[in-house]
């Protein structure tokens, strides 16, 4: 269920600022001309980190917190400001700095996913201090939301009539757009990418480094990119793994991951259906007909869930998806079906995230509470207080943000018959709730046409890119074709294996990355990792 929200995030205002525009806006003046006056922001590069420990009770005694603030609107720092929530664990050695962390989305809380899954990057504090955050309106930094119900949201588990009444769809679009943004507040007409890479600079000040070293995942790839191409004299030692695309439109992206998704179940129900335990029987082709059965059945009469609410067919597709994208998920999907089939029970499908495309799996409050945000001092909110469908609103807002085209009401109607066919085509289970997503940004205001315009060509120092062959959510084409783009600071590692990212499913890549971070040793462009021996294992006892 979605969080109620009463309140809108925090964001400090300054004296005198005028009422704040809802407008989705490409901030941060990269492209202005370079005999504009450019806004004062030294005041935000003077700051340091003053790190303590966390204030949440389940926060390992090892782990620091801190913050720091950003201007609202980079072209009006006046305007206001935004208090980002940051997390570190300290360099066990010497140290050469800090390596910032995103985890992917976009939507995906930093703070929360160091606190949970650091163990990963403990190699890492040989020679860093590890560091990430809540990039704006994420998490504990001024979290946006879609309110009570989250209409904004829950268009994704409508019935399939919806997309059969083009208009009536997207006036409820329209609708829930306006809602998203009465309940996120300011912050949401300065979300996207492109803010976010402005604050990692100043991120990196604050921490006191010369440059920036990052290590990226799915959508972090795309937030590195553009950091890359704003600030390319102050990049470091950068890893994108599991490359974004930098160019396709929304369209492209939605029929690419269906595509993606479908490959990946397929390849869960060969493993599943070899296993006498698997829901499905043991016939893998009849196993697929099932799932779609099971979805379309869902959808047509959603279970009640133990939290309150119901679960629908697209509750079903989100939680699969999350777990095809790491084949270590897959004993425990198979579990999940099995107590949803003979039970209808859904607890542990709930314990799967469905807001976006992420290295690791993002948990879900295990009690299943509904938040209400509370301000606190300094601009950052507690934990236990971040909307429970910030997440998804986050996914929404920065996509949208990032993404220039805003198609008509009439060419959406004329065009809808055509892409259902093409994405049901693509993925029978995967394609309404991709094509879905895909509608979401109708009644947002335009995004920003930097990313697709501005980034490439990119003369920094070289990058380390991580395609994945069997990635179901960033295809390694994109790989190939955001590394043409960049330009020759590119380097390519092949990783040969399947799920999404490489850097905790295959030894190789964990330990290519680790060199170059480390020791600054990289692959020559075009080396390859084999796929791990792990991924051909047969199933765990369940």
């Amino acid at each position: 269920m979605l969080a109620k929200s009463s309140t809108r995030p925090v964001v400090r205002r300054c004296a005198g600022a005028g009422a704040l525009t809802l407008a989705l806006l490409g901030a941060g003046l990269p492209a202005a001309a370079a005999d504009r006056p450019q806004p004062d922001l030294s005041r935000f590069y003077r700051q340091k980190a003053v790190w303590a420990a966390c204030k949440s009770a389940d926060t390992p005694k090892d782990l620091q917190c801190a913050k720091v603030t950003v201007p609202l609107d980079y072209a009006r720092p006046g305007a206001g400001t935004l208090d980002l929530a940051l997390a570190r664990y300290r360099a066990t050695g010497p140290s050469r700095g800090s390596v910032l962390l995103n985890f992917g989305g976009p939507g995906g809380p930093g703070v929360s996913e160091l606190t949970t899954g650091g163990e990963q990057y403990m190699d890492l504090t040989n020679g860093y201090d590890v560091v990430t955050f809540d990039p704006r309106g994420i998490g504990q930094s001024s979290p946006v939301s879609c309110g009570d119900g989250g209409d904004g949201i829950s268009v994704a588990t409508q019935s399939n009539a919806d997309l059969s009444r083009p208009q009536a769809l997207l006036t409820h679009l329209r609708q829930a757009a306006g809602q998203c943004a009465r309940h996120s507040g300011p912050v949401l007409s300065h979300i996207g990418t492109v803010n976010a890479a402005r604050d990692m600079d100043v991120i990196r000040q604050a921490l006191g480094d010369k440059k920036l070293n990052y290590l990226g995942f799915s959508y972090g790839t795309r937030l590195g990119a553009v950091y890359a191409a704003q600030f390319p004299h102050k990049v470091g030692r950068m890893v994108l793994d599991g490359v974004d695309t930098l160019t396709e439109p929304l369209s492209e992206q939605g029929l690419a991951g269906a595509e993606g998704q479908q490959t990946a179940l397929d390849d869960f129900l060969d493993w599943c259906t070899a296993d006498i335990a698997c829901p499905f029987g043991q016939d893998a082709r009849a196993a697929g007909d099932q799932v779609v059965q099971l979805v379309r059945s869902l959808d047509e009469n959603p279970v009640p869930t133990d939290f309150g609410g119901s679960f629908s067919g697209q509750d079903l597709v989100g939680a699969i998806g999350q777990a095809l994208y790491s084949k270590e998920l897959w004993p425990s999907l198979e579990r999940a079906l099995a107590l949803l089939i003979e039970d209808g029970d859904t607890r542990r499908l709930l314990s799967f995230s469905s807001g976006g495309d992420f290295a690791v799996p993002v948990r879900r409050d295990g009690e299943g509470k509904r938040h209400d945000e509370k301000k606190q001092d300094g601009g950052v909110v507690d934990a236990q207080d971040v909307p429970t469908d910030n997440l998804p609103a986050a996914l929404m807002a920065v996509n949208c943000a990032d993404d220039p085209d805003r198609p008509t009401a009439a060419r959406i109607a004329k065009d809808l018959k055509n892409l259902r066919a093409a994405y049901d085509e693509a993925s029978p289970v995967f394609g309404r709730f991709r094509l879905t997503q895909l509608l979401m940004c109708y009644g947002r205001p335009k995004g920003t046409d930097f990313i697709r315009d501005r980034v490439k060509n990119v003369h920094s120092a070289k990058m380390l890119l991580v395609g994945t062959r069997g990635d179901p959510a960033t295809p390694y084409r994109w790989t190939e074709e955001t590394a043409r783009r960049l330009g020759p600071s590119a380097v390519v590692l092949d990783n040969k294996g399947e799920g999404h990212t490489g850097y905790s499913s295959s030894k190789c890549v964990h330990r290519k990355i680790n060199d170059f971070l480390l020791y600054g040793s990289l692959p020559a462009s075009g080396s390859s990792c084999p796929a791990d021996a792990w991924s051909s294992t047969a199933n765990t006892t369940n």
